[in-house]
């Protein structure tokens, strides 16, 4: 037997997913997907959320943030919320970008 995902075993936090936080707040119009994407990434890197921070930093580029611009807001993030959470991030961006 396949181990359930959460959102499979956890149905309602599925709904919050797809209700609250896709269909709501990510297609607020108040801010472009890219400017959220930065947001996203930034605040998932200063809060050490590595595991979630991959694949936002992945929907970041593909929503027109440049490499360039996510290694900016690493050093930014070192600098203010603590020199491990820019490191881990860091090592999130070398998988994500694929450097081996």
């Amino acid at each position: 037997m396949n181990r359930p995902t959460v959102f499979e075993f956890l149905p309602e936090l599925g709904h919050l997913r797809d209700e609250v936080v896709y269909a709501k707040v990510w297609e607020n119009p108040d801010l472009n997907k890219r400017d959220r994407s930065l947001v996203t990434v930034a605040m998932l890197a200063a809060l050490y959320r590595t595991d979630e921070l991959r694949p936002h930093m992945r929907r970041a580029l593909d929503n027109g943030v440049t490499e360039a611009e996510l290694k900016a807001l690493i050093t930014h993030v070192a600098i203010y919320a603590g020199f491990p959470c820019g490191v881990q991030a860091g090592n999130a961006a070398i998988d994500v970008f694929g450097v081996e």
